[in-house]
């Protein structure tokens, strides 16, 4: 079975204002992108679990003529407040590329 680095060509996170984050997962080949959606490694609920959110506050948004999929995710803490960790938001992809993929 193969994990979502070794499919997508693209992972990253950023920062998407004070209040959001967002995650990027882009694919080269309409296939990677098709057999990911099909298996459902990216849906609210699958994003709220993994980065301990409640549903309402994960958007996830396909769109297969960019071959990409978006996480937008509410930010536990404003950006650029006391308790915030990363500012840019450039760390939090890392939890999506150990995902299973079958």
């Amino acid at each position: 079975m193969q994990t979502l680095d070794q499919i997508a060509k693209v992972i990253r996170s950023k920062n998407a204002g004070p209040f959001c984050l967002t995650l990027d997962v882009l694919f080269d080949k309409l296939a990677d992108y098709q057999r990911v959606l099909a298996a459902q490694i990216i849906t609210p609920e699958k994003m709220a679990d993994l980065y301990q959110q409640p549903v309402a506050n994960v958007q996830v948004f396909n769109h297969e003529r960019a071959l990409a999929m978006k996480v937008s995710l509410v930010r536990w803490t404003p950006a650029g407040s006391l308790t915030d960790t990363d500012i840019y938001g450039a760390q939090q992809h890392v939890l999506l590329y150990k995902l299973p993929v079958p």
